[in-house]
């Protein structure tokens, strides 16, 4: 089981953000290598909504605390954001890698979709928009683009939710490490921490593949 805990300090972004910016962030500068240009002769990558013409002088950590602090998604929303940006890579087959030019469009969509997915409260899209730093029409675009690319297919269960967590906790000791208490699977699922193990093999066993989505 692993642990990422809540900040201590009202308003203050979890840790989770810093983790999280500091993974992209070196996914980014991987994939913007020369030798990763080079390889983009060989495997050409498309140009999609998600693409700005420069990237945002805003760093991904200080775009990712202005999506915590206005649209007050939940730290578990971070993780599973993540995770439906993995899901949307890999359905991209190589040709679609995560760069600087992109990864803000991404973190934004992804963010809000995972927040109408599983919080209780969350905005519309204009508001994101505004969060995000595109127009209300983008943000629509955005959404459709990622959503018809998942397959609306957004339920993690509880064990993919861990997988998650764990690489998270990598990346987390890679930084240098923060102080790990709570169980976030209490935030994700309401669990009591004796319960974890119980409640993750019922809800493998019964919640659908497909789940209701409160954009459409």
């Amino acid at each position: 089981m692993y642990w990422i805990i809540e900040p201590s300090g009202l308003g203050q972004a979890p840790p989770i953000i810093g983790i999280l910016s500091s993974l992209l962030e070196r996914v980014v500068a991987r994939n913007e290598q020369p030798s990763a240009s080079l390889q983009s002769i060989v495997i050409p990558q498309r140009f999609t909504v998600f693409h700005g013409l420069r990237a945002p002088s805003i760093g991904v950590e200080k775009y990712l605390e202005r999506i915590f602090k206005y649209a007050n998604c939940s730290p578990s929303c971070f993780v599973v954001a993540y995770a439906y940006i993995d899901r949307f890579i890999h359905q991209q087959r190589l040709t679609l890698p995560i760069t600087s030019l992109n990864v803000h469009r991404l973190l934004i969509t992804s963010a809000m979709v995972a927040a109408k997915f599983m919080d209780d409260a969350y905005y519309n899209n204009a508001y994101y928009a505004k969060v995000g730093g595109v127009t209300p029409l983008e943000m629509n675009r955005l959404e459709l683009e990622f959503l018809f690319a998942l397959k609306f297919r957004l339920h993690i269960t509880v064990s993919t939710f861990e997988d998650y967590c764990s690489l998270l906790q990598r990346e987390m000791m890679l930084c240098g490490g923060f102080q790990i208490e709570k169980p976030i699977l209490q935030y994700l699922c309401g669990l009591g921490e004796n319960s974890v193990q119980d409640k993750s093999q019922k809800t493998q066993q019964q919640m659908p593949v497909w789940c209701s989505y409160a954009g459409v």
